[in-house]
């Protein structure tokens, strides 16, 4: 690649890459959870899968990983850290190879202890997003979820 190219290509990436700008957005809101519920030692994406479990009641991961568009891996680690730690059981399905999880009561309890840390993050994030940010992350969100078949 000549200078000049590699320069403009470098210029185009660096000013409109969608990929950089959503992944920075993603992290600054991540820690802005993640500091927010640190008290409660629970981190916001194991939230979400507690959240997911609870909602959709006994599931199995690949549900809960398909659910959050979320790796496999990534999601049985998060699993067998909260399993660890009471706040999901994780049970044979019917065939008694499918997994299936469940949320404990312990998880049930840390959603609710939750909620007013979540709070102060959520709205901490909608300041920082403001009004019009924010309804474009939800209809984004939206958008996408409904192209990739999620709710």
């Amino acid at each position: 690649m000549k200078r000049d190219t590699l320069t403009s290509t470098v210029e185009t990436i660096a000013s409109e890459c969608l990929a950089v700008r959503i992944r920075l957005l993603n992290r600054t809101v991540t820690n802005i959870f993640d500091e927010a519920l640190r008290p409660l030692e629970v981190r916001v994406s194991q939230l979400n899968v507690l959240v997911v479990v609870a909602k959709l009641g006994p599931v199995s991961p690949g549900d809960v990983a398909r659910r959050l568009n979320m790796e496999k891996s990534t999601l049985s680690r998060n699993v067998e850290r909260m399993r660890v730690r009471d706040w999901l059981r994780v049970l044979e399905g019917e065939s008694g190879r499918k997994q299936i999880l469940e949320i404990a009561p312990a998880g049930r309890r840390l959603i609710e202890k939750a909620m007013p840390f979540w709070e102060k993050a959520q709205a901490r994030t909608e300041s920082m997003l403001e009004q019009r940010g924010t309804q474009s992350i939800h209809r984004m969100a939206g958008t996408v979820w409904a192209r990739l078949g999620r709710e």
